[in-house]
């Protein structure tokens, strides 16, 4: 179940923190350690968090957690730097990119594991462009796509197919192994352009 859903102020706030943070990372500046006083109770929640960049309509950065570990202030500044310099798929970003990043934030709900019987089952229980999908094989090898996802991917066979992909496993893995399924929703804000 999401949280109450946040202000905009406070969505606000998390998209300049967001900003603010890949700007200094980007210089090789430290970030400078965070208040909690300073913000309201909400952002001082545990909270978990995606944060998405885009450059020109492209993606250029996309990491985050599944599981809360930290307040929710401190989530979303940690995940915006791991987005501008971490994320494997890209170059970090350089600092002059910064002004030409668009952000995105997704405060996720807890996954749910969901019980299903076969493929068929499976596909009838996904919720395309509400659930985001996090599959598991084994004890290491897991993926996840943001419900935004089913925007590009909007057949759930092909959505089922590149997540396994993107497991590093192959496409049909999910027809021929029963595999851990849970389902989250997310609350998505971004920067206005």
């Amino acid at each position: 179940m999401m949280p109450e859903t946040l202000t905009a102020k406070e969505r606000e706030t998390l998209l300049l923190l967001a900003r603010q943070s890949i700007r200094l990372a980007t210089q090789g500046n430290p970030l400078p350690p965070i208040n909690l006083d300073d913000y309201p109770e909400h952002l001082r929640e545990w909270g978990v968090t995606f944060v998405t960049l885009m450059e020109r309509g492209e993606l250029r950065g996309c990491v985050g957690a599944l599981e809360a570990y930290q307040p929710l202030v401190e989530d979303v500044c940690e995940h915006a730097v791991s987005a501008a310099l971490n994320d494997y798929r890209f170059l970090p970003v350089r600092p002059e990119e910064v002004d030409y990043l668009h952000i995105e934030i997704s405060r996720l709900t807890p996954p749910v594991r969901l019980d299903y019987q076969d493929e068929e089952d499976l596909l009838h229980k996904l919720h395309p462009g509400v659930d985001g999908v996090l599959i598991r094989s084994g004890p290491y090898a897991r993926a996840t796509f943001l419900p935004q996802v089913w925007q590009k991917l909007p057949d759930p066979t092909d959505f089922m197919n590149h997540l396994c992909l993107k497991m590093g496993c192959p496409a049909s893995l999910w027809r021929r192994q029963h595999l851990e399924v849970s389902v989250y929703q997310v609350e998505e804000f971004e920067e206005e352009n």
